[in-house]
């Protein structure tokens, strides 16, 4: 079976004691996480590792095009997730879960400490 490749990105960021280093790596062995560039490190005595670089350091990261599009489906995708938690969350889904999930919206009778159901006499229910 024939890997397909992904490209190369090429990072430039500042090491504590090694100064600037530029480094090109596959792209499948470098993301951004948590305020953080992580590099897959090959061949260390203990495995394969990672190295995290605060962003804080690093002068840039080169990509290739295809990539950096997929990266940006995947972070519109992840934000439009939070968005729609929160939307459900906050005003408890509304028509749009239920037009999602095929159900129908629930009703839910609220009485009040009285036994009534919190309407003042003359009022619609």
């Amino acid at each position: 079976m024939e890997e397909t490749s992904l490209g190369t990105a090429t990072i430039v960021y500042d090491h504590p004691s090694e100064g600037t280093i530029e480094r090109t790596v596959d792209n499948e062995h470098i993301a951004y996480f948590q305020d953080h560039w992580l590099l897959r490190q090959d061949g260390s005595e203990d495995g394969d590792t990672v190295r995290r670089i605060p962003i804080q350091r690093v002068h840039y990261v080169d990509r290739n095009v295809e990539q950096f599009e997929d990266e940006l489906g995947t972070l519109r995708r992840q934000v439009e997730s939070i968005a729609d938690d929160l939307r459900s969350k906050v005003f408890g889904g509304g028509d749009r879960s239920a037009r999602e999930t095929g159900s129908d919206p629930v009703e839910i009778d609220v009485k009040s400490d009285d036994g009534s159901d919190g309407h003042t006499d003359g009022e619609d229910a």
